[in-house]
């Protein structure tokens, strides 16, 4: 579902492993690709696949006839998930395994009552890529990494051929399927803490960042911007760690590190969609995160001014304010 940034990465790496793969995309994304091809460029890449597309109205029209996915990996910003689930629909049947690669955690409860809890894995895509203006994808730094898992805890280990294809569960599946296509893929037996855990990070990386309009090497250079994103970790943290989920010492001075390292180009697309002038996510990410920490008696002024700094922003400029209920 989605063949952008994220989707149309990993679908075109499978399609190169030979996999079959279809591309569940808009009618505007679709007339592009028939155009130029799925094409991955920049960090020394330059590949163009021809993609095999459909569209929601073919798949809804087609009477049954493409059938049921083995695997369908949801790739779509928070705001468009409620008409991706009506999308993906006729392509879900009774051992579907379905595999969201959103941020946050609110899609996670939305997509298991609509498809049930069995079917719905968690999903955390760590790779950094763009759509530029003519509709590549454009790979910023090398490297890509789908970790996947059942969220009711617990998960297929990853091991020998045979003993994956004999797990008869939807971990087992989309492992056996996506394994070996030129990203790692991980299976991880407690998925839920790498979704929080990755929440943490774009959730501060987007604070830092939009708040302060710079990227956090700008940030950190200026006196008090390294005290300002250790405080902001310090918030995220904290819900992460309320909410059952805390960070290792390791997980967590890398985080800082990152997020504090000097002349750092990094800024995540909550940034670059703000400086582009396009919608965010704040909401799922942001308004999500200060939500449950209300309900945990977590205090976090700082992602509470984020939010609200986001909100205006996209009130401003007619981006529309959206609902995280």
């Amino acid at each position: 579902m989605g063949a952008g940034a994220t989707g149309g990465y990993f679908g075109a790496r499978l399609v190169r492993a030979g996999r079959d793969v279809t591309f569940l995309v808009r009618p505007g994304r679709a007339a592009v690709l028939r155009e130029r091809g799925l094409r991955i460029v920049g960090s020394g890449e330059d590949d163009r696949i021809d993609a095999r597309l459909v569209t929601a109205a073919e798949l809804r029209d087609s009477g049954g006839s493409y059938g049921s996915y083995d695997v369908v990996l949801v790739s779509v910003k928070a705001t468009a998930l409620a008409q991706a689930m009506e999308d993906i629909a006729p392509a879900v049947g009774p051992s579907t395994a379905i595999l969201p690669v959103l941020n946050g955690m609110a899609h996670l409860d939305r997509l298991s009552d609509r498809f049930g809890t069995a079917s719905v894995l968690g999903g955390v895509a760590l790779l950094a890529t763009s759509v530029d203006a003519r509709g590549d994808i454009v790979v910023l730094a090398p490297g890509a990494k789908l970790t996947l898992g059942d969220q009711r805890g617990g998960a297929v280990r990853a091991g020998a051929a045979d003993a994956v294809r004999a797990a008869d569960s939807p971990a087992g599946r989309a492992l056996e399927l996506l394994d070996g296509a030129g990203f790692e893929v991980t299976v991880s037996e407690n998925i839920l803490a790498e979704m929080w855990h990755k929440w943490v990070f774009i959730a501060t990386a987007g604070a830092i960042t939009c708040l302060m309009r710079g990227t956090i090497g700008d940030v950190v250079s200026v006196p008090g911007g390294t005290e300002y994103a250790k405080a902001v970790l310090a918030e995220t943290a904290a819900v992460s760690a309320a909410a059952g989920f805390p960070l290792t010492e390791e997980r967590r001075a890398t985080t800082e590190g990152t997020l504090t390292q000097p002349d750092s180009p990094f800024a995540p697309s909550f940034y670059r969609d703000v400086t582009a002038g396009r919608s965010t996510e704040v909401e799922h990410v942001f308004g999500d995160l200060t939500r449950r920490a209300a309900e945990l008696s977590v205090a976090t002024p700082l992602m509470d001014l984020a939010t609200m700094n986001l909100r205006v922003y996209e009130h401003r400029y007619g981006l529309g304010l959206r609902s995280a209920s």
